[in-house]
């Protein structure tokens, strides 16, 4: 998959901004907090729960995020990638990020 394919797959989210930034990474945010970076470590990195976490890094073809594993957050390289997968995977990370933004937040950017 290519990284411009993954923002296409990131940007249909609701409310989802894109920034350049940490070396030309490209990083996608919901309310202003980060869900997703692609180009970072060599692949796409996301926020998945705790059993993701260890389904993707125990027997999938992802690893823990540097910087960010300790967060739930896991790499998998953009050549594993498959687009249902990656769908799934970024819609999951912008829910989770998305449900600790503010209700007051939430409601401004269409997501309550």
């Amino acid at each position: 998959m290519t990284r411009e394919e993954v923002e296409a797959t990131a940007l249909a989210l609701p409310a989802v901004t894109k920034v350049v930034q940490w070396g030309g990474a490209d990083v996608y945010k919901v309310g202003g907090k980060v869900f997703a970076i692609c180009g970072l470590a060599g692949g796409l990195s996301f926020k998945v729960t705790e059993i993701g976490f260890m389904v993707l890094t125990d027997d999938g073809p992802g690893r823990q995020a540097p910087y960010l594993a300790k967060g739930s957050w896991v790499v998998v390289d953009l050549e594993d990638l498959q687009a249902d997968e990656v769908v799934g995977w970024l819609t999951t990370s912008h829910e989770l990020i998305a449900g600790k933004l503010t209700r007051k937040l939430r409601a401004e950017l269409g997501l309550a």
